[in-house]
This record gives C-alpha cells, sequence and structure tokens, in this order.
C-alpha cells in the first residue's frame, strides 16, 4: 500500500505517470507482480500541505507501507531507484521528494479475508 501526497495542481496532471513509475521501481527492486499495483493519491491544496523550506510546489511525499521483512539493503535500494526515476521521468528533483517506509508484521495485515500471516500464495517475495 503506497500513499502519495503533494499539492493537487502539481499532482493531478502527473499521477498516472508517477504511479508507473513507482510501480516499476517497486517490480525491479521487490520483484512485485504488474497486478499487485495498490496506491493511494492524495491531492491537496496549497494550504492544506506545509512542507520544508527549500522546496518547490512540486514537493511529493510518499509513504510505503509493507510487512516485514526486507532487508536494509533491499530498502535503501527501493529509495535510490525512487529518486533517480523520479527525476529521470518526471524532472522532480530528490530534494523535492520525501519517502517513508513503514513496517508492519504480517499478523498486522488484513487483505483477502484473512491476516497476512496465514497468506500462502503470494506472487512475489517478502524477505529479500
Amino acid at each position: 500500500m503506497i500513499v502519495i501526497y503533494g499539492i493537487k495542481e502539481k499532482l493531478n496532471p502527473i499521477k498516472a505517470q508517477l504511479s508507473d513509475v513507482i510501480h516499476q521501481c517497486m517490480s525491479k527492486v521487490l520483484g512485485m507482480p504488474e497486478d499487485k499495483r495498490a496506491q493511494r493519491f492524495i491531492p491537496m491544496e496549497c494550504d492544506d500541505f506545509y512542507y520544508p523550506s527549500g522546496r518547490s510546489d512540486a514537493y511529493t511525499v510518499i509513504e510505503i507501507n509493507m510487512m516485514t521483512g526486507r532487508k536494509v539493503e533491499t530498502q535503501k535500494q527501493l529509495i535510490n531507484a525512487l529518486f533517480i526515476d523520479i527525476e529521470r521521468e518526471l524532472s522532480i528533483s530528490p530534494v523535492d521528494i520525501e519517502i517513508t517506509i513503514k513496517e508492519q508484521a504480517p499478523h498486522q495485515w488484513g487483505f483477502r479475508g484473512m491476516t497476512g500471516d496465514e497468506v500462502n500464495d503470494l506472487k512475489y517475495k517478502v524477505n529479500v
């Protein structure tokens, strides 16, 4: 589950392309299949979205929620891939991108009528 926040005038026109870039990074680094795209875009009014000085109106926050199990190196590789690919594909400077990874134990996830620790048919690996 990925949640993306930004100023609506900047975020709305690039949502589809940003979604593709994020998912390509998730596939490349984590091995996520194409049909495992779970993203939520939250376009915000300027007066509802405060951000640090030195950033532009393109400032975008990407929160990645995932089950525990990925190595530190893998998580860092994902973050770096996002910085590089977003800048290359959308011309958004890494200074305008903030990424957080939030991990939860598998038993804290619920989908398809069961908890994450009960699922045995995932099409991707969690421990990478």
